[in-house]
């Protein structure tokens, strides 16, 4: 095995230690923290990218498996997403006036997104999300939010944590204090666990006549359990509550229409994000007529949601999306990436289970010493695949820029990452080889 290649982070770590300075938090999204990738050894700042790569301030070329948080599907810097905005930019992003292209963007959606009949815009998931629960607590008259998987940092969704400060831990941030939300919000949002539906029925119950809506994500890290989501979807239409799908995250990872057609089930409101604009801010709400009519008498408003520069990424992204078949690119490279990634365990041998469809495949140690992504051991391989040029995590997100030669360099830097973890822990020496710095991490899904 060769020398790994060790680029300096020295600016990086500068720039970081100057905004622990002066941004609280040091960064403004928790998943650009530094011990997302390897605290210490991987970059912190970029200065640009593309494709499937990105550069760091210190000059140093990685493959990423971030793409922004799986915001840019199609890659960074996509030359078709991009040129439309120039285009869009030179005539004016903003005006006192309405523009026709919300409603090109509307209609869009309307045809691609089964239960899409009306439609509203955000800037993101989590603005999104918190219109989507307006509007169903406002369209049903009621309070009370049932909710499974992660939806954003508002005060509707952190309120559940104002019971118990670890009711969110299955879901999105264990043992977060909900500083800052109004206690006033205690006893309006409920989790259940996901695939339960025995616990959701008995929420259901618990709060009859008090529920506005469902909001969830309908597939996490795997498929969903057979005849699950049929069994929401029942359980909502019986109760006459709104079923939201959170599809902010798998966007159109597995089709161009979403995922309601793929997992055969229909919401009454869905919420995207993220890849709808491949990056650039840009998020909306839609739904069946009935649900989200009543929001033309609720004061659901901002500037910037109809801003022409996410509008016009949104358009040219979704056509694109649709145009190269970009959910079957991300199947095809995810099987070779997923069974490369498996060969290469077979050789080294350790307890590393892979798991997920190949859209959005997922890593994670096993034992009985070992607890997710917080451990040592994980700790040393994106350490060393770091030092390899390559930006790993245990859900890693590809792009549909993402080629043959990355493949390569990733599967190299695996193998010779997992050759370093298994000889040092072999030679109990995790420890000694550990540049990495350990951090609970904030954010865990």
């Amino acid at each position: 095995m060769k020398d790994p290649r060790r680029h300096s982070v020295q600016r990086s770590l500068e720039l970081y230690a100057k905004a622990q300075r002066i941004i609280p938090g040091a960064t403004q999204l928790i998943s650009r923290r530094p011990y997302i990738f390897s605290d210490g050894v991987a970059p912190i700042y970029a200065t640009r990218g593309k494709g499937s790569r990105i550069w760091d301030v210190d000059g140093a070329q990685y493959v990423d498996y971030g793409m922004s948080v799986s915001a840019c599907i199609l890659g960074y810097a996509d030359d078709v997403v991009d040129e439309a905005v120039k285009r869009r930019i030179s005539d004016g992003m903003i005006f006192s006036l309405n523009s026709e292209l919300e409603l090109e963007l509307a209609e869009l959606l309307i045809r691609r997104i089964p239960c899409a009949e009306m439609v509203r815009y955000a800037k993101g998931g989590s603005d999104a999300c918190g219109v989507a629960v307006r509007i169903a607590r406002g369209t049903t008259g009621r309070d009370v939010v049932l909710f499974s998987g992660y939806h954003g940092w508002h005060d509707w969704y952190i309120a559940a944590n104002l019971d118990r400060r670890d009711v969110l831990a299955g879901h999105c941030i264990p043992g977060i204090e909900p500083l800052g939300v109004p206690k006033a919000l205690r006893g309006t949002a409920f989790p259940f666990p996901y695939g339960d539906v025995a616990a959701l029925e008995r929420l259901l119950e618990q709060h009859r006549g008090q529920v506005a809506c469902i909001i969830m994500e309908p597939m996490r890290a795997e498929w969903p359990p057979a005849g699950y989501l049929q069994a929401v979807r029942a359980l909502a239409s019986r109760e006459h509550v709104i079923l939201i799908f959170d599809e902010v995250t798998t966007g159109f990872r597995f089709a161009a229409t979403g995922l309601q057609e793929v997992l055969g089930v229909v919401p009454d409101m869905a919420i995207y994000a993220k890849s709808m604009s491949n990056g650039y801010p840009m998020g909306a709400v839609m739904g069946k007529r009935w649900a989200m009519e009543p929001a033309a008498r609720m004061f659901v408003s901002s500037t910037y949601w109809s801003d022409l520069v996410g509008i016009s990424a949104a358009i040219a992204a979704l056509t694109e999306i649709e145009r190269r078949d970009v959910p079957g690119a991300l199947r095809a490279y995810g099987e070779r990436l997923e069974s490369g990634l498996r060969e290469v365990l077979d050789e080294v041998e350790l307890p590393l289970r892979i798991f997920g469809p190949p859209q959005q495949l997922s890593l994670l140690f096993e034992g009985p010493d070992i607890a997710g992504v917080t451990n040592k051991h994980w700790a040393l391989v994106a350490q060393e695949m770091a030092k390899r040029g390559v930006l790993f995590t245990t859900h890693p997100k590809h792009c549909a820029a993402h080629t043959g030669p990355d493949l390569g360099i990733t599967l190299e830097a695996f193998r010779e990452a997992l050759i370093v973890t298994r000889d040092a822990i072999a030679a109990n020496s995790v420890d000694t080889v550990l540049e990495a710095k350990l951090e609970t991490p904030v954010l865990h899904r």
